[in-house]
């Protein structure tokens, strides 16, 4: 029996919608899990890739923080192939609208102004990221494959997961283009 391919997953700036996309592939993940192994994602123990590296990574949201950017290039070192999942992550989505204000605007806005806040402030400190304008994921990391939509059909990514695990270059067309 051939080795599973590993995948490992994690989410930037985004609404984790492309993760329920994944899970709406149903009993589909079951056959899935017969060629693949799932090592980490934002919704099992295990957060990082696998410091040996994993055959695919899969990044959905845009990067937004200096968080997101040490994620997305720590993925990057850590997969043979690269799939930017989900319209934030391929073209910047939703997120990249803050970029029309200066990103101490936005802090302002948010920490300060706000109807709800009572005496604000923008916090600071080392551990907390830095603001960055938002970009897609080719902006800051070669990307292998694409899979747009907001979010993208379960069927397109069982597609894309299931030819990289056969060894094939997927090239997504037609139907598989649509989403919901």
């Amino acid at each position: 029996m051939a080795a599973k391919v590993k995948v490992a997953s994690d989410w930037l700036a985004g609404c984790a919608g492309c993760h329920m996309s994944l899970l709406d592939m149903d009993e589909r993940i079951l056959k899935l899990l017969e060629v693949a192994e799932l090592r980490s994602t934002p919704i099992t123990d295990l957060k990082h890739p696998d410091a040996g590296g994993v055959d695919v990574g899969i990044l959905e949201g845009c990067v937004n923080n200096s968080a997101n950017e040490a994620v997305c290039r720590q993925m990057r070192s850590r997969c043979k192939v690269l799939i930017a999942l989900g319209d934030c992550a391929v073209f910047g989505g939703v997120p990249t609208m803050r970029n029309a204000c200066s990103s101490a605007a936005a802090l302002q806005r948010a920490y300060v102004e706000t109807e709800s806040t009572v005496n604000g402030s923008i916090p600071q400190h080392a551990e907390i990221a830095v603001m960055q304008d938002a970009r897609a994921i080719d902006q800051v990391v070669q990307v292998d494959v694409n899979i747009p939509g907001c979010p993208p059909s379960a069927d397109a990514i069982f597609y894309v997961l299931t030819e990289l695990a056969a060894g094939r270059k997927p090239v997504l067309k037609g139907k598989l283009l649509d989403w919901h």
